[in-house]
């Protein structure tokens, strides 16, 4: 591991903090919000008990009870998680694997820096706000090469580019960083900004409107219900944290780094798996979200592709990331003034654990 936590300064920024709750905000997939089946309910994994060609019954290993934290409900985003608890390779890795779910009001930086769950997914500029506040969290990889996360407005009007957006009314999460971001670079002065309370009730009423949302979620739903809409990527505006990112904790990583390995690669072998087989796996994601519709998850899990298996991913492998990328997220928070110091980004993120080819 390389020159971890070597800046354990403790800066607390009121907007510093205000964006770590905004991406709790942020982090909904835009997915239902779950039923009794769905709402952070634990997924377990079982261990085998024969040993393989023989008739031999053997004490069943000793696996390591280890939990991750989602950042939503289940859902097609999380695909390559719950395929590697399906198919077993968590299990092969050593580990008992319980998966919890996320949701509104639930952050999974702050579950793991308490020790609540030992891994967590969420997007990588929330790791940069945690380590400015004294929370020492490691990026492990990076599952979505391009983030999912769009700015959303209704077929026909006149938005070609984010510059378009001036004037109109946009329903955004408070203090979330990449629409900091997009609002200062593209000179949003006269932007009506509404706080997006996860329902489109409002954006559905005002054909002019813009709202946030998953590229790979809303634009089904609104679909089913006759409402055609288009979306800006937010990553096209030059804002790119990678998303749906692993992670753990420094004291977790440097006195568990074989557990860390057989996590990281386990979840990127259910990764490989999700690419090809994901109406496999939706089934199983759908029982523990039970009003996730799988059609819903057919399309999601269809336009994560490119967004998970492209660019990087596609010479160096599902989750692999680089330091040019971390450093100019970090360079643009600190223009925005959302990061008070520079932070030695090689702390931050490591490929270390990813499977070598």
């Amino acid at each position: 591991m390389r020159n971890l936590n070597q800046n354990k300064k403790k800066t607390k920024p009121a907007l510093a903090a205000m964006l770590l709750i905004g991406a709790v905000i942020l982090n909904a997939c835009g997915g239902n919000a779950g039923g009794a089946g769905g709402a952070n309910a634990p997924v377990n994994a079982e261990p085998a008990g024969t040993t393989p060609g023989t008739n031999q019954v053997e004490a069943p290993q000793e696996l390591v009870e280890v939990k991750q934290i989602t950042n939503w409900f289940a859902q097609a985003e999380h695909g390559g998680q719950y395929a590697a608890l399906l198919k077993g390779f968590y299990e092969e890795a050593g580990l008992d694997m319980e998966i919890e779910s996320g949701g509104p009001g639930i952050s999974a930086t702050q579950i793991v820096a308490s020790g609540k769950a030992q891994f967590g997914m969420g997007q990588g500029d929330e790791i940069l706000f945690a380590r400015q506040n004294g929370i020492p969290l490691v990026v492990l990889g990076g599952i979505f090469q391009k983030n999912p996360q769009a700015l959303m407005f209704h077929k026909g009007q006149d938005i070609q580019g984010f510059e378009d957006l001036d004037g109109r009314k946009v329903y955004v999460g408070n203090g979330v960083a990449y629409w900091e971001y997009i609002r200062t670079k593209y000179n949003l002065d006269n932007v009506e900004q509404f706080a997006y309370n996860g329902q489109l009730a409002s954006f559905l009423e005002d054909e002019t409107a813009v709202s946030q949302s998953y590229m790979t979620s809303e634009p089904f739903t609104l679909a089913q219900e006759g409402i055609e809409v288009d979306y800006l990527l937010n990553a096209d505006s030059g804002y790119m944290p990678y998303g749906n990112i692993l992670f753990t904790t420094e004291k977790f990583l440097e006195e568990n780094p074989d557990i860390v390995r057989a996590y990281v690669e386990a979840s990127i072998e259910g990764w490989n798996y999700y690419k090809d087989n994901y109406s496999e796996v939706n089934a199983f994601i759908q029982e523990f979200n039970p009003d996730m519709p799988i059609d819903k998850l057919e399309y999601s899990a269809q336009q994560l592709q490119p967004l998970v298996y492209g660019f990087d991913a596609e010479e160096h492998g599902v989750g692999y990331m680089t330091q040019e990328r971390w450093q100019t997220l970090m360079d643009q928070l600190l223009e925005l003034g959302l990061l008070e110091e520079a932070i030695d980004v090689e702390t931050v993120y490591t490929n270390e654990y990813l499977p070598q080819d």
